[in-house]
């Protein structure tokens, strides 16, 4: 009985020593008490939940090593190693905040996205091509955004007070070279891209990732579409041209195919216009778009290999009146031959690692006659990337990449057998990481390097970026950064020894999405250094310098409204720019004449359901154009009125696959002046004659027919409108 009665107590004894307490509390980062969260050791079901103060506290079998998991929504799980002996463990946790990239703080400063994944987009794609006025054409779409500026004698991208070769274009992250079509002076151009090939853009006005370089002032990074959706073919009947667009879709690739011609003679003999055309602008062009994807993202290895290529060729001949003479003026023909190839990838694997890059090669040919002198000129652009992106956590990523540029330029007298070019080699590494503090605040922080073969020249770029959201009330964002790019080929033909010119941003933005309704304030100041000048004429320069200096300020104002108005969407901008630099022959700072101080846009889309019709409205507004009157002293004196453009159209859908669309743009019919051109020399009275710049003419009418060819008798060409 004795011996019973001991082997009893023993066994009570070792049972009481087995049994472990364990306590603890439970906090976020700043200390605060976490109520409700989830404590216990991984493969039992000892545990418990955290106290309204936090605290915790519960019992266990359980001995030797074990791993004490806790675990709250909002915040990352954590695992403990703790010994369970018999004893008392404790332990007070602090819990990290879980980062959701769908809902956390994303950077808005300098950064406009068109996408149809994020929540902090601006506009999406299909906003971009569907804008009346801009008929088609994506960067005239862009000009109704803050930052950016409308030169009507242009056409391209005049962002925040800084030239329209300071943008950049990127496809799938590739540069193109020459991605406007080539033009003759104050003849506007376009983009030579369809709209319909793209599913996001990625738009910066400044403060861009260092995975961009080469550009002073903006970034546009085009996506194309992955995988389109289904077999089709899309016929454009157009009172320019037409063409036809087949594509063909298997499971894990496609192919899609187009062909365009356009000619502008026939509209221009029924349409009075105000340019001494001898031959219309004709075009034509041709794309072959190839996808293939592979693995499975469910098992987070998988990839995308995408191939483009783009021919175009282009003709058209124009007399264009000299001040102070009678005659006809100078003869300029042009014929232009550009071919852009693009081959890009994507690829992640279950190691966490992204890589993506490609190469891509434009090539552009212009042939010109000058009042009969043959010229030639030939660009060439080679673009080689690579880029490796991994998340060693979910708060930090780290992007590093290598780029390797060719680019090649020659002019020549033909006639004259003379000739003259340069090959120049730029290699480029950049580095940015990512952190995120919380859902609420993210840095970036970046670098990037380069070295130009001709300039024999070295450049260190840094970039930072940070945002903070706040509670319900919107987000502020932050980028600063340093930017160089050497001078255009044409300036650089005649001293190949040009370094680069550099600027400074800086930007402060404000960004709020709530019921369908966006506010985005930014302000921003940039600085310029070794801006090139030059004395003589730009087509033959002479004592070339980059000593000139300059500077852009100001701020943007952006609301879009989907709610207030039934069916009706809307979007209006302001911008104001103070600009002043020193370059080209100018002496002093002055005011370009590409950066009105006060621009301005309202764009307005209304859905009529009885209808089937989609109508569009925009007006575009800036307070004018700076220009040089050869008459007074000083440069840069004078002012042309305010410019302005009401634009109009209309889509109806009589059919599912069948769109009829017409825009008008300019419909007030106003004579809008973009400055005056002086004689070289004065008249007998000591007066410099002068003829304005102005629009070829008064409107611009435009109508199509859309017609889509699927089983799906549902599929339409939206995108083209």
């Amino acid at each position: 009985m004795k011996a019973t009665f001991t082997f009893i107590t023993l066994l009570v004894t070792t049972a009481t020593f087995a049994q472990t307490n364990i306590t603890g509390k439970v906090t976020d980062a700043k200390g605060v008490a976490i109520p409700g969260v989830n404590v216990y050791l991984k493969g039992t079901y000892d545990g418990t939940s955290s106290d309204a103060r936090g605290g915790f506290a519960f019992e266990t079998d359980e001995t030797g090593n074990q791993l004490l998991t806790v675990q709250a929504l909002g915040f990352e799980i954590q695992q403990i190693s703790i010994r369970c002996n018999g004893q008392l463990v404790s332990h007070d946790i602090k819990l990290l905040e879980s980062i959701n990239v769908l809902t956390a703080v994303t950077i808005t400063a300098g950064a406009m996205e068109a996408s149809d994944e994020k929540k902090s987009v601006v506009l999406k794609p299909l906003d971009i091509v569907t804008t009346s006025g801009a008929m088609g054409d994506i960067t005239a779409a862009l000009l109704t955004l803050p930052g950016t500026s409308t030169v009507g004698n242009d056409g391209r991208l005049f962002v925040r007070g800084g030239d329209a070769s300071e943008t950049a274009i990127f496809v799938d992250g590739m540069q193109v070279g020459n991605a406007f079509g080539t033009t003759a002076s104050n003849v506007p151009t376009r983009t030579r891209f369809s709209p319909n090939l793209f599913k996001g853009s990625f738009f910066s006005t400044g403060g861009y990732s260092a995975e961009y370089g080469q550009a002073l002032s903006s970034a546009l990074a085009l996506n194309t579409l992955d995988l389109p959706l289904r077999n089709q073919g899309d016929l454009s009947i157009m009172a320019l041209g037409g063409g036809y667009t087949q594509t063909l879709v298997g499971k894990q690739q496609s192919l899609t195919a187009s062909a365009n011609y356009y000619n502008l003679a026939p509209y221009q003999s029924i349409i009075k216009q105000n340019f001494d055309w001898e031959q219309a602008p004709a075009s034509w062009d041709s794309e072959i778009s190839l996808r293939h994807k592979w693995g499975n993202a469910a098992k987070s290895r998988s990839g995308m290999l995408k191939a483009y290529f783009h021919s175009e060729g282009n003709r058209m001949a124009i007399w264009q009146k000299i001040p102070g003479s009678d005659s006809r003026g100078d003869r300029i023909q042009l014929r232009n031959n550009y071919h852009y190839g693009n081959l890009s990838f994507r690829h992640s694997n279950s190691n966490g690692w992204l890589l993506y890059g490609g190469a891509a090669y434009s090539y552009n040919k212009d042939a010109w006659k000058l009042n009969f002198d043959p010229v030639r000129q030939v660009t060439t652009l080679s673009h080689t990337k690579i880029v490796a992106v991994r998340d060693f956590s979910s708060r930090f990523s780290l992007k590093n990449g290598l780029e390797w540029y060719i680019k090649t330029y020659s002019e020549a007298l033909t006639d004259q057998n003379l000739r003259r070019d340069f090959t120049d080699h730029q290699l480029n590494h950049f580095a940015e990481g990512s952190y995120y503090f919380s859902n609420r605040l993210v840095m970036v922080g970046g670098v990037r390097t380069g070295y130009s073969s001709l300039a024999r020249q070295v450049w260190i770029d840094p970039r930072f970026s940070m945002a903070y959201k706040f509670e319900n009330e919107g987000q502020v964002s932050f980028a600063a950064g340093r930017f160089n790019q050497l001078p255009e080929e044409k300036t650089r033909i005649h001293d190949i020894n040009l370094k680069n010119t550099s600027a400074t941003h800086y930007i402060l933005n404000y960004f709020i999405v709530n019921n369908n309704r966006t506010l985005r304030a930014e302000a921003f100041y940039k600085n310029y250094n070794h801006l090139t000048t030059w004395q003589g004429n730009a087509s033959e320069p002479f004592d070339i310098a980059q000593n000139g200096t300059g500077y852009a300020r100001g701020f943007d104002l952006f609301y879009r409204d989907k709610k207030s108005l039934k069916s009706t969407d809307f979007w209006i901008t302001y911008s104001f720019i103070d600009s002043k630099r020193q370059y080209a022959t100018y002496t002093t700072r002055i005011q370009p004449s590409f950066a009105p101080r006060h621009n301005a846009s309202v764009v307005a889309k209304h859905f009529v359901t009885g209808l089937k019709s989609q109508l569009g409205l925009s007006w575009s507004w800036n307070s004018g154009y700076p220009y040089n009157d050869s008459n007074l002293p000083g440069e840069m004196q004078r002012k042309t009125g305010m410019y302005s453009d009401l634009s109009l159209s209309w889509s109806y859908l009589p059919r599912p696959n069948v769109i009829i669309h017409a825009a008008c743009s300019n419909v007030l019919g106003r004579n809008n002046v973009f400055g005056y051109r002086y004689a070289t020399q004065p008249d007998e009275t000591g007066t410099y004659a002068s003829l304005p710049v102005g629009q070829g003419a008064r409107r611009f009418a435009f109508i199509a027919l859309f017609i889509t060819l699927s089983k799906d008798k549902s599929a339409n060409q939206l995108n083209n409108l």
